[in-house]
């Protein structure tokens, strides 16, 4: 717990020189992560809701920041309506009935924040735990590649609203930016979970930038199809995975951030990037396209103390799970602390075609128990030796890391950044 402390404010690597593939990990020229972000949210007093949010929203409406809105079970936008949510506003998801919000196929949000104003989600118990509320839910028109082009969630749903997927893949469902998710990812029957951010078959002109779930009983961002850019993302201690894309989903993300905790996630399943070509293969409509992530500028910390020992108590898992029939292009990025980085789909054939789908450049690999295997074998000889060759520029590293991300604890802001001398080591 008091590592994270250390890791909270991670990096903010500086472009210091014009060689732009020494840059690895989340970047810019100043730190994005301050004003807009909370790592401590269980320790701010919203307030108390003065406005209730319940049932249907089917005209447009706009959410002010002088209220406080409370989001009383299922809330869906509905009859293709915009719903508009000022810079500032709070909502909160009440506990009692696990309130969630649900932009329906159709229908727009627009949560527009500002890095000095950021929108904020919470919860409304004054003990907040993961899964407290539902989460917010985006369904669109954009493809996916189930059979007859349109889905449903498994999270009981209104039927007459659970619907999404299409044909328009460069549709909008609105923006959500300088958002901030905390302790949602409530629990259903039959084990599923909400996930903080489900954006689910939505279209390439739909705006999604710095947004950060924070302590989810879910996953952090559920992405099911659809073609979407995610830009300043952040994901701190959630159960599940941090990122996880399928349903052929054509992604790219980038400077984006995960942070979790060896004594949080739930099962051996929850991961930092997870990259499925389908949910359930017999459902796939193969003529369509297979899941397809790019990710670049990422960071990935397991934040533990003790490191060999969270290993050893099988704690820490992969930080990165590629499934079957599903493309992976990963650069300029850290993973740092797990067990192994990177682990392939045992029914992935590694040969030249597979090995195109699964690109690794650029990469700081650091402390982790192995760097890219097959699942359910030891022997990653073959996955070494192709992934470390000088051509791809990867970086091996077994600094701890306290040792890797220097620490300016004592400053006012505390300002963590990783060390330059090691992310451009030399190749």
């Amino acid at each position: 717990m008091k590592s994270i402390t250390k890791i909270i404010l991670i990096l903010l690597l500086v472009v210091c020189n014009v060689n732009a593939q020494q840059e690895k990990g989340i970047f810019g020229s100043s730190n994005w992560l301050n004003n807009w972000t909370e790592f401590k949210p269980n320790t701010i007093d919203y307030g108390d809701a003065n406005q209730i949010l319940a049932g249907s929203i089917s005209v447009n409406t706009k959410l002010l920041k002088r209220n406080i809105y409370v989001l009383q079970g299922d809330v869906y936008v509905t009859n293709n309506a915009v719903l508009t949510i000022e810079p500032g506003t709070k909502i909160i998801g009440d506990f009692e009935s696990k309130g969630a919000l649900i932009i329906t196929k159709g229908a727009t949000l627009i949560a527009d924040g500002l890095e000095t104003d950021p929108i904020v989600f919470t919860s409304n118990t004054s003990s907040k735990k993961a899964g407290d509320w539902g989460g917010i839910i985006i369904l669109g028109d954009a493809p996916i590649n189930k059979f007859g082009n349109y889905s449903s969630l498994n999270l009981e749903l209104d039927p007459n609203f659970n619907n999404y997927g299409g044909t328009n893949s460069i549709s909008s469902s609105g923006i959500i930016r300088y958002v901030r998710i905390e302790f949602a990812g409530k629990r259903i029957k039959g084990g599923n979970n909400f996930s903080g951010l489900l954006l689910a078959g939505l279209g390439s002109k739909t705006i999604v930038e710095n947004v950060m779930v924070s302590y989810c009983g879910g996953n952090s961002f559920d992405i099911f199809g659809g073609e979407l850019n995610m830009s300043k993302m952040v994901s701190v201690r959630s159960k599940k995975d941090d990122f996880k894309f399928t349903q052929g989903a054509q992604c790219r993300i980038d400077n984006s951030l995960a942070i979790r905790s060896s004594y949080v996630s739930s099962d051996s399943d929850s991961r930092c990037v997870e990259v499925l070509g389908y949910e359930r293969k017999e459902e796939t409509d193969f003529s369509k396209k297979l899941t397809v992530v790019t990710a670049t500028n990422l960071t990935m910390v397991n934040d533990s103390e003790n490191l060999k020992a969270d290993i050893q108590a099988g704690l820490i898992k992969s930080a990165v799970y590629v499934g079957e029939n599903a493309s992976l292009i990963f650069k300029k990025s850290v993973i740092s602390g797990f067990n192994p980085a990177v682990l392939l789909d045992n029914k992935i054939e590694i040969n030249d075609k597979n090995l195109k789908k699964l690109q690794f450049e650029a990469m700081y690999f650091n402390n982790c128990n192995g760097n890219i295997f097959t699942e359910y074998n030891t022997n990653n000889e073959d996955l070494e030796n192709w992934y470390g060759q000088s051509v791809f520029f990867n970086v091996y590293s077994k600094g701890n890391n306290s040792e890797t991300f220097i620490d300016f604890s004592n400053d006012k802001k505390p300002d963590y950044r990783l060390q330059l001398s090691k992310i451009t080591a030399s190749k």
